[in-house]
């Protein structure tokens, strides 16, 4: 561009951009030369969560050689405690639910999952406890099924759990299940059966579905069912963000697309 292009003039009138301040590694592996930090100088100050620059000495307000070590160990003193307050918060909060020194028993991924659940999503679990009405087990519907959800990316599991059964991962083990088994029906009111949706009924961890022609229909069917089908959390708990950034607010409530209710 020209300098007196319209677009130059409009960036006139932006705001100037500060840019980032040095981290802690920089100003630690900067060579051991006064003139270094001379040219920099930078103050005796390290960025908050907030944005906020946090003073961290009342002697010193610029870095230099002699004070640098000082600055890069109260930098990270102060990055590694800004978030007392908040985590004693947790902590109590916990208390309340389970004894705080039993949580020393487990390691951070067994408690994750022991809270959350498997993020992965084992098909393997999800078979174990499935059950089928109106079709055979070994039936090509639900082979083709199953065939299906091996396919799909980690993320696709997660929003067909979310459509079956309002969440996005499975409990930790089968004793978790508590006697609730994933149901799977056939249907054959539908007709044509490759006219319709696949409908879910989160409350009852149950599947319905016609009796679609061939697997290429099936996959079409439950990929948009689960794509689709309006959210059933008020809270946004169970929304998933995905690279497709799939739009929509969604009104939540029990559901009827292909219908998850």
């Amino acid at each position: 561009f020209h300098s007196n292009h319209p677009f130059c003039n409009h960036l006139s009138v932006l705001p100037c951009l500060k840019p980032p301040s040095p981290g802690i590694n920089f100003f630690r592996d900067l060579p051991n030369k006064e003139e270094e930090f001379d040219a920099i100088d930078m103050p005796f100050t390290t960025p908050g969560a907030a944005g906020q620059e946090v003073p961290l000495s009342s002697t010193y307000h610029r870095i230099n050689l002699a004070n640098r070590d000082q600055y890069v160990n109260s930098a990270l003193d102060y990055r590694l405690h800004e978030f007392d307050l908040q985590v004693q918060a947790v902590v109590e909060g916990l208390a309340k639910v389970i004894p705080v020194p039993l949580l020393s028993l487990f390691t951070g991924e067994e408690l994750r999952t022991m809270v959350c659940g498997h993020p992965d999503i084992p098909l393997d679990m999800l078979k174990s406890v499935a059950v089928y009405k109106g079709v055979e087990f070994n039936s090509s519907l639900v082979q083709w099924f199953w065939e299906i959800l091996e396919t799909f990316s980690p993320s696709e599991r997660s929003l067909f759990l979310r459509f079956v059964w309002g969440r996005t991962r499975l409990p930790r083990n089968i004793a978790d299940f508590r006697g609730r088994d994933f149901v799977l029906q056939v249907l054959d009111k539908y007709q044509p059966p490759d006219h319709y949706m696949p409908e879910s009924y989160t409350c009852f961890f149950l599947l319905k579905m016609p009796r679609y022609s061939s697997k290429e229909i099936l996959t079409e069917k439950l990929r948009y069912a689960i794509n689709f089908c309006k959210s059933i959390d008020t809270d946004d708990y169970a929304r998933i963000t995905r690279d497709e950034g799939l739009g929509g607010e969604g009104e939540d409530s029990d559901l009827e697309l292909g219908s998850s209710q």
